[in-house]
């Protein structure tokens, strides 16, 4: 079974950074895109950035030049480096993977339990 565990969401002030952290867990997968998504409450779950098994990388518009996602293969993780927050980044942030399950053969997407990201202004 993979597992997603998601670490270094908190509270920071506005103009701040923080640097989230995404571990896949677990044996027998490969792990395909990554990406983070956030949501806030009576909202819709919305992309923030991915990055595929090669590097390429895609960022919502909001987030471009202030956010920088990166991936570390041989560990299963991938981070978000965010800088310059501003009270609108306030969410919860939540860790995606797309892994192929090699026993099974399958393909299937993980999601983590979630970081609370809290920007004051």
């Amino acid at each position: 079974q993979v597992q997603l565990v998601e670490s270094g969401g908190g509270l920071v002030q506005a103009g701040g950074s923080l640097r989230l952290s995404c571990v896949a867990s677990g044996g027998g997968f490969a792990v395909y895109g990554m990406g983070w998504y956030r949501q806030t409450p009576g909202k819709l779950r919305e992309l923030v950035a991915v990055i595929t098994a090669t590097g390429s990388t895609n960022y919502a518009d909001s987030v471009k030049g202030r956010f920088t996602i990166s991936r570390d293969n041989a560990k299963n993780t991938v981070y978000l480096q965010m800088n310059s927050l501003k009270p609108d980044d306030t969410a919860v942030y939540y860790c995606n993977a797309d892994v192929f399950l090699i026993l099974q053969n399958s393909r299937s997407a993980y999601w983590g339990q979630g970081t609370q990201v809290t920007v004051s202004s």
